[in-house]
């Protein structure tokens, strides 16, 4: 099915911005400036806007806190009247190294306790959008790491991929998630390297 809703899990508030864990929040900005959005509004838990350009698609950044995000999720879901298979969930992920995106059409949680929260309402038959947020210190403290904000050193490659993010979920909205997958499912080439393809699953 058509994705016609695409969700960015975060935490709100000045004090989680720019943090490992907004990684879905920076995302879901950047889609809404490639498309166009229109004014970000109350509604379903979340700030909510829509797209002006091409097909419309709902937007979405819970409200709620990571560890309810289900609870801004099922409220879209309801409202709009979706399907889970028509929502792209965007989120951060400690496991991928920084710059890395993966695609998935559907699957479990992992240990990510906002996508946990999500599965828990709406089931895993989603597509989701991981961000990778790894660096040399997430062997630490995950709760503190996940919301440390990036290392002056390593602000660059994140803006890269939160850019290189966005265009896979404009991607998937435009052509499909299985396209999507075929195009950004790799690992991001070192220069002087061929890229590296980690195939479409």
């Amino acid at each position: 099915m058509a994705i016609e809703a695409i969700v960015g899990l975060g935490n709100p508030g000045e004090e989680y911005a720019l943090t490992r864990h907004n990684a879905g929040f920076e995302v879901v900005d950047r889609v809404h400036r490639k498309l166009r959005g229109g004014e970000w509004l109350r509604a379903y838990r979340s700030l909510v806007a829509r797209t002006r350009r091409g097909r419309q698609v709902v937007l979405a950044k819970p409200l709620t806190y990571m560890n309810r995000s289900g609870e801004a999720v099922g409220a879209l879901i309801t409202g709009e009247g979706l399907q889970p298979s028509q929502v792209l969930v965007v989120v951060d992920d400690v496991d991928l190294p920084l710059g890395s995106i993966r695609i998935r059409p559907s699957g479990g949680p992992g240990t990510h306790n906002g996508l946990r929260d999500v599965v828990a309402r709406i089931g895993t038959g989603f597509p989701r959008l991981r961000v990778g947020v790894g660096g040399e210190h997430a062997a630490g403290d995950l709760a503190d790491y996940v919301l440390s904000r990036f290392e002056e050193d390593e602000r660059e490659a994140a803006e890269a991929m939160f850019e290189r993010a966005a265009d896979a979920a404009v991607m998937a909205v435009l052509e499909g998630v299985p396209a999507a997958m075929n195009r950004f499912n790799r690992v991001p080439a070192r220069e002087g390297d061929a890229t590296e393809t980690t195939g479409g699953g």
